[in-house]
């Protein structure tokens, strides 16, 4: 019995939301069909609450190890992946077996590399693995749209702007000073009255709580939110200030005003696909407060 499509993505958060415009072509293609995502249980959970796919199956334990190697495949996988409509594995582009293998299961099946060897933006890069498909995507990609933020979740002042910040960022390397955040925080406060909510996650206490001690307490910590709620914060911000991290993808996904802080290695590559993402490249030099501040101001309107 034929299904609906099947999507392998095993990355990380902000890996996988550079995959949204071209899931939003698959949807069109499919006619109704499920989207299956495969990868990630927690971001394959919050990729249905975004409705970005209809259903999700953890990576660890689908059984793809059995392609690696050149044995019996188990009944249940072969039947798993003969039946999809479509296969797209952004996996195991590089492992002639797995490739071959899973080719002969399914001989419709994509295999291709989650990120391109040059410099080619990754959500246009992944568009472009699906070149043939006749896949009808704008040039503008609409934000995914959040759930919706619980009132008893709504502890700042509902008139006063609100400001998520986000000072982590996926390897030490890319990660701006916090002292940098916490001017940018300043100059902005000089202009606007603007409540401040400090991400936490499970990566980041240590950032996280020097910006909260060099605002002074003027700022409410947001502790370890499961992906979803992290969403429905977001989607609400009316601005978010962010590194280049997963949480800053997801900011930008569900549509907030959102300014993203890359190095100049990573900005072209990884800048998100959202339109309501400012990407601002940080060369190390005094005048990038300057230039995140001006950015901020402006998505904050």
């Amino acid at each position: 019995m034929e299904t609906g499509f099947l999507v392998i993505h095993p990355g990380a958060l902000g890996d996988v939301l550079q995959a949204v415009p071209a899931l939003r072509g698959l949807a069109a293609a499919a006619h109704a069909a499920p989207i299956t995502f495969v990868g990630q249980p927690r971001i394959g959970s919050l990729l249905v609450e975004l409705g970005a796919v209809q259903q999700a199956r953890a990576f660890d334990g689908f059984g793809l190890e059995a392609l690696f190697v050149d044995a019996p495949t188990p009944y249940a996988l072969a039947e798993t992946m003969g039946g999809a409509r479509r296969i797209i594995s952004w996996f195991g582009s590089r492992e002639e077996t797995y490739c071959r293998r899973l080719r002969a299961l399914a001989p419709h099946a994509l295999v291709a590399p989650p990120v391109p060897d040059d410099d080619t933006p990754v959500w246009r890069h992944l568009l472009g693995t699906l070149a043939g498909w006749d896949l009808a995507i704008p040039e503008r990609v609409e934000p995914l749209r959040a759930p919706p933020l619980p009132p008893s979740d709504d502890s700042v002042d509902a008139r006063r702007p609100r400001l998520v910040v986000h000072p982590g960022s996926g390897g030490d390397w890319k990660r701006w000073p916090v002292e940098r955040f916490a001017e940018v925080i300043s100059g902005l406060r000089r202009r606007h009255a603007v409540d401040v909510l400090v991400h936490q996650g499970p990566a980041d206490a240590e950032p996280a709580q020097r910006l909260l001690a060099l605002l002074e307490g003027d700022a409410t910590v947001l502790l370890q939110p499961d992906l979803p709620r992290l969403a429905a914060v977001l989607g609400a911000a009316h601005a978010y200030l962010g590194g280049d991290s997963g949480v800053s993808h997801l900011a930008a996904a569900v549509g907030a005003p959102s300014v993203v802080l890359f190095p100049p290695l990573t900005r072209r590559r990884w800048a998100p696909w959202s339109p309501t993402a400012v990407p601002v490249e940080i060369q190390g030099v005094d005048s990038d407060v300057e230039r995140a501040l001006a950015a901020l101001t402006l998505v904050l309107g």
